[in-house]
């Protein structure tokens, strides 16, 4: 089995905004799956986690969420991008392509560069 990663604080949130602009309207296991499947099962998220940030975005206005019947015929709380969200996720998109540039630079230096 792989070794689970710890990731960078606000990452999660990241992640799920990425989710819902892939998938769409989903609820908080298909995230979390999600999130497992794309990390190839480097990274879960457990509810304790999960949940929680999900309030935050919701009271941020970043998503929404609308209860209604999953796939199972139980109740669910499907969660969806906002137009705030949106925007939000391309902040931290580009914050995060920036950072890792950086680490990059950081990483490929040669002490004559220094």
């Amino acid at each position: 089995m792989a070794d689970k990663m710890d990731v960078q604080r606000g990452t999660v949130s990241l992640m799920i905004l990425r989710t819902l602009e892939v998938m769409g309207p989903i609820h908080g296991f298909g995230i979390q799956k999600r999130i497992e499947d794309v990390s190839r099962g480097k990274h879960s998220i457990n509810y304790g986690t999960l949940y929680p940030v999900l309030l935050k975005l919701e009271q941020e206005g970043f998503i929404r969420g609308e209860w209604r019947p999953s796939e199972n015929k139980r109740r669910a709380k499907f969660y969806a991008l906002t137009r705030a969200g949106r925007a939000e996720l391309a902040r931290e998109t580009k914050r995060w392509h920036e950072t890792t540039e950086v680490i990059g630079w950081f990483l490929a230096a040669r002490r004559s560069e220094a």
